[in-house]
C-alpha cells in the first residue's frame, strides 16, 4: 500500500508539474502584459520580503515526521496524540507571531524596501503585503495537518489537493486580472485557495485518518528534544531564504523593480526546476525516517539514495540541457525582449544547483540520523559568501550579477563539501553514486550534440518552430537514455509507463 501511494504520488506530482508548466507558459505572458514590468517587479519584491516571515516556522514542520515515526514504530497512540497536540499549539502560536511581525513590516514598508520605488509602487506594496501576511499566517496554522498527512503517507490525497490547487489557481487569477484587480487579485486568489486547502486537509485528517489531539499530558522534555533537533533545520531554512530571496531584495534596493522583474522571471523557472527534484524524493521521506528508526544500515540507505538520485538525474539533465539550447528563445517569446537577460540569470541559478538536486534525499537521511547540523553551518557560510559576492556583481552586471553571486557561493559548499560529508560522515557510497551518474552523463552527450545541431540549423524564433524543436530534442534525449543511460529496472519502469499510456489511449478510442 505504501509503495503504491508513493508511485501514485510521483505520478500526481508530475501531472501537477505539467499543469504548472502549461499554466506558466500560457498565463505568465498575459499577466506580464496586464501588470507591466513595474508592478510585476513590485509583486516579486514584496513576495521575497514577506517570504522571510516563513522562517518563523522555526523548522518544526520538517521535524514532525521524525518524531511521529518514533512513536509509530512503538505503536504508542497516546504519544502520537500528545505529539499532535504539542505541534498544533506550536503552529498556532507561530501563526499569531507571523501576523504581528507582518503588521510591523507593513507599518515600516518604506524602510524595508528602500528608496528605489515610486509612490504608486509603495501603495501597491502595502496592499500586497497585507494579503500575503494573512496567507502566511494561515499556512502556519494548517502546517500540522500537512505534516500529519505526510507522516501517514496519505500521498494520493495530498497530491490530488495540490493538483487541484495548481489547476484552479491560474484560472481564478486570470479572471481577477481581466476583471481589473491586477496584482491584488493574484494574491487574493492564492489566499482564497489556501483557505479551501486548509479546511479540506483538516477534514481529511479528522474523518479519514482519525487523528487525535491530546493537550492533557504535555511532554516538555519532548518539546526540548524537538527544539534541539529543529534548531539546525531552522538555521538551514534561514540559509535557504537568503540563498533564493536575498538577490531580489538586494536588486530592489540597488537597481529597482525592473531588475527584480528580470530576475524574478528566471526565478520562476528555477522554482519549478527545484520542484522536479522534490517530486521524486519527497514521497521517500517517511520511508527514510522509518528505515533509520528501524536500524537500517548504510548499505540500504546508499541503495535508495542512488536509486532516487538516478531518477532525479534522468529528469533534471533533460531540463537543464534543453534550457541551454532553447532557453533564450523561450525567454524572449515568453516574457518579451525586455526579459532577454532572464536567460543568463536562469543558467546561473539552475546549472550549479543541479548536482545538489540529484542528492537531496541525503537531506532526509541527515535529519533521520540527526546529523544535519554540519550542513546548516556550511550553508550559513555559503549564504554569507553569497551576499558578499553578489553586492559588487549587482553593481557591475545587474540581475545576471546577482545570479552569478549565488552560483559562485553554491559550488564549494553544496557540491564539493557535501559530497565529502555524505561519504565520510553519513556513510553513503558516493563513489558508486558518481559511477552511476557518469553512465547517465555519457549517455546524454549524443543528445546534447543533437540539441546543438537543432539549435544551429533550426530557426526557433517563433512558438511554431520552438515547440517542435524542443520535442525533437526531448525524443533524442529519451532514446539515448533508454539505449545507454538506464539500468534494467528503469527500462522496465519506462516500458510499464508507456504500456499504461497505450492502454489509456486505446480505451479512449474504443469509447469514441
Amino acid at each position: 500500500m505504501k509503495v503504491s501511494q508513493r508511485k501514485a504520488a510521483v505520478i500526481l506530482t508530475y501531472a501537477t508539474q505539467i499543469v504548472k508548466v502549461l499554466s506558466v507558459v500560457l498565463y505568465t505572458p498575459v499577466m506580464l502584459q496586464i501588470l507591466g514590468q513595474s508592478e510585476y517587479g513590485t509583486y516579486q519584491l514584496v513576495n521575497s520580503v514577506v517570504s522571510y516571515l516563513s522562517l518563523l516556522s522555526l523548522g518544526f514542520g520538517s521535524s514532525y515526521t521524525r518524531f511521529y515515526m518514533r512513536y509509530a514504530v512503538l505503536r504508542d497512540h497516546e504519544g502520537i496524540a500528545a505529539l499532535n497536540g504539542m505541534f498544533l499549539m506550536i503552529f498556532t502560536v507561530l501563526a499569531f507571531l507571523a501576523g504581528l511581525c507582518g503588521c510591523a513590516m507593513i507599518y515600516n514598508v518604506r524602510r524595508m524596501l528602500g528608496t528605489g520605488l515610486t509612490a504608486e509602487e509603495y501603495r501597491i506594496a502595502v496592499t500586497l503585503m497585507k494579503w500575503m501576511v494573512c496567507n502566511l499566517a494561515l499556512s502556519f496554522f494548517s502546517s500540522i495537518f500537512d505534516c500529519i498527512v505526510t507522516a501517514r503517507e496519505a500521498f494520493i490525497f495530498q497530491k490530488t489537493v495540490l493538483f487541484l490547487y495548481t489547476l484552479l489557481n491560474p484560472f481564478i487569477t486570470l479572471l481577477l486580472l481581466l476583471a481589473g484587480f491586477r496584482s491584488t487579485g493574484m494574491v487574493a486568489a492564492v489566499t482564497g485557495l489556501s483557505v479551501v486547502k486548509c479546511f479540506a486537509t483538516a477534514h481529511f485528517c479528522f474523518r479519514k485518518l482519525n487523528v487525535r489531539f491530546s493537550f492533557q499530558k504535555m511532554r516538555f522534555s519532548l518539546l526540548q528534544e524537538v527544539w534541539g533537533f529543529t534548531f539546525y533545520i531552522f538555521l538551514n531554512q534561514i540559509i535557504d531564504q537568503i540563498a533564493w530571496n536575498v538577490d531580489k531584495f538586494l536588486l530592489g534596493r540597488m537597481s529597482g523593480t525592473i531588475a527584480v522583474a528580470v530576475y524574478g522571471l528566471a526565478g520562476q523557472l528555477n522554482s519549478m526546476y527545484l520542484e522536479i527534484s522534490g517530486a521524486v524524493s519527497g514521497p521517500f521521506a517517511p520511508e527514510i525516517n522509518r528505515m533509520v528508526a528501524g536500524g537500517a544500515d548504510d548499505r540500504e540507505l546508499s541503495r535508495i539514495f542512488i536509486k532516487v538520485g538516478r531518477m532525479q538525474a534522468l529528469l533534471l539533465f533533460l531540463v537543464i540541457s534543453g534550457y541551454v539550447w532553447f532557453g533564450k528563445a523561450f525567454m524572449l517569446l515568453w516574457g518579451g525582449p525586455e526579459y532577454g537577460q532572464s536567460y543568463v540569470v536562469g543558467l546561473f541559478l539552475m546549472v550549479p544547483v543541479t548536482v545538489a538536486l540529484t542528492q537531496n534525499l541525503g537531506i532526509e537521511i541527515q535529519r533521520a540520523k540527526n546529523k544535519h547540523r554540519v550542513r546548516s553551518v556550511v550553508y550559513t557560510a555559503i549564504a554569507a559568501g553569497n551576499i558578499a559576492v553578489s553586492i559588487p556583481l549587482i553593481r557591475a552586471f545587474g540581475a545576471p550579477g546577482a545570479a552569478m553571486g549565488t552560483a559562485l557561493s553554491l559550488i564549494p559548499g553544496s557540491i564539493v563539501f557535501m559530497n565529502l560529508y555524505y561519504q565520510y560522515a553519513l556513510g553513503l557510497d558516493m563513489k558508486e553514486f558518481w559511477r552511476q551518474m557518469k553512465r547517465i552523463i555519457i549517455a546524454g552527450l549524443p543528445a546534447f550534440m543533437a540539441g546543438f545541431l537543432i539549435w544551429r540549423y533550426v530557426d526557433v524564433e517563433s512558438w511554431k518552430r520552438l515547440i517542435p524543436a524542443i520535442l525533437l530534442y526531448a525524443a533524442a534525449y529519451c532514446l539515448c537514455m533508454y539505449a545507454w543511460g538506464m539500468n534494467q529496472e528503469e527500462k522496465g519502469q519506462a516500458r510499464s509507463i508507456m504500456e499504461k499510456i497505450k492502454n489509456i489511449r486505446c480505451a479512449g478510442e474504443k469509447r469514441g
